[in-house]
């Protein structure tokens, strides 16, 4: 049993070591023609993850600018960013990686938006999060499935 267990967690690791391997670093990401081509964690996103994730206050906020019609029950929709209702159709996966990534690189420089995949947080950033990203690589590929999922009816 205990050889099992040993074996176990030895896969267990290896595995976890070799999703790690596969993660692009904020600092790798490269864009190119506004996008970001293949997945940052290696792996493909998970669509009901990355809509927790883009609804939770504390992760992405995104309905704190954006509206989004396909998530009714949450309250407060913002009006700063454009409705995230059919992105899918204005946007390519890797442009809207990039955005997810680094918006002000991406796309437009003067934008508010946060990059939530990279080390250039701004000015005055706290201390707490001088050095991280907002989100995970596998974070932005689990949103970014998911607002593949928004397209128009």
């Amino acid at each position: 049993m205990r050889k099992l267990i040993v074996a176990a967690t030895a896969a267990i690791l290896c595995s976890t070591a070799i999703a790690l391997a596969d993660t692009v670093g904020p600092n790798e990401v490269k864009i190119v023609d506004a996008a970001v081509e293949g997945s940052l964690s290696g792996q493909a996103g998970d669509a009901a993850a990355g809509r927790d994730i883009m609804i939770n206050r504390k992760l992405g906020n995104c309905l704190a600018c954006h509206q989004n019609s396909e998530i009714p029950e949450q309250p407060f929709h913002g009006e700063v960013g454009p409705p995230l209702d059919g992105v899918a159709d204005r946007w390519s996966e890797g442009e809207l990686r990039a955005i997810l990534v680094d918006v002000k690189t991406a796309m437009n420089p003067d934008s508010i938006m946060p990059s939530f995949y990279s080390l250039n947080l701004g000015v005055r950033v706290a201390e707490s999060f001088a050095g991280k990203t907002i989100l995970q690589a596998q974070q932005v590929e689990d949103v970014l499935a998911y607002l593949m999922t928004l397209k128009e009816e």
